[in-house]
């Protein structure tokens, strides 16, 4: 059952073992896309998964528009083959400081989470800015091989974005 934003009481209760497993798999994402292997990122997500970079606005209206879209792991596979072989930027870092998921609904081996996000990029020869800043909105269930995210929205505060995302977030 969902909660509305403001309820205190929206999230739910799981065992121990299985909201560690959760906030592993959000720290051990954080790290790959933190540390350039992007051959790690698409091992995240299941075959059938969804990943969108959604702005705020966009999501509470009910409006279909993204700033990213993949609907499955071999189109996460294709913008890896991307990022290294043919966007054309300016390289940077970047650290992603993740907050702790809340479980908003958890049935089987499905649980759908939350979690506020702040990335920071740091270009070579700059200092290092505040990039991207939202939520996720994920749907994350249990496979044979772990937690997997099925579907992973990022929801970004801001209206302004850079002209180029080129990593993930």
């Amino acid at each position: 059952m969902s909660a509305s934003r403001g309820d205190a009481a929206a999230g739910v209760a799981i065992d121990f073992a299985t909201y560690h497993a959760l906030v592993q798999l959000y720290a051990e994402y954080a790290y790959a896309v933190d540390s350039g292997d992007w051959d790690l990122w698409p091992g995240f997500f299941v075959d059938d998964c969804r990943y969108r970079l959604v702005p705020r606005e966009n999501h509470e209206r009910g409006l279909p528009l993204a700033t990213l879209s993949f609907e499955s792991k071999g189109m996460l596979k294709d913008r890896v083959y991307g990022i290294r072989e043919t966007l054309f930027h300016d390289p940077y870092y970047q650290r992603h400081i993740v907050g702790s998921p809340l479980v908003r609904q958890a049935e089987g081996g499905r649980f759908e989470c939350e979690a506020n996000y702040a990335v920071f990029r740091t270009k070579l020869s700059d200092t290092s800015t505040v990039f991207n800043v939202g939520r996720y909105v994920d749907v994350v269930v249990r496979t044979p091989d772990g937690l997997k995210f099925a579907s992973r929205q990022c929801i970004y505060d801001s209206e302004m974005i850079p002209n180029s995302i080129i990593y993930p977030i």
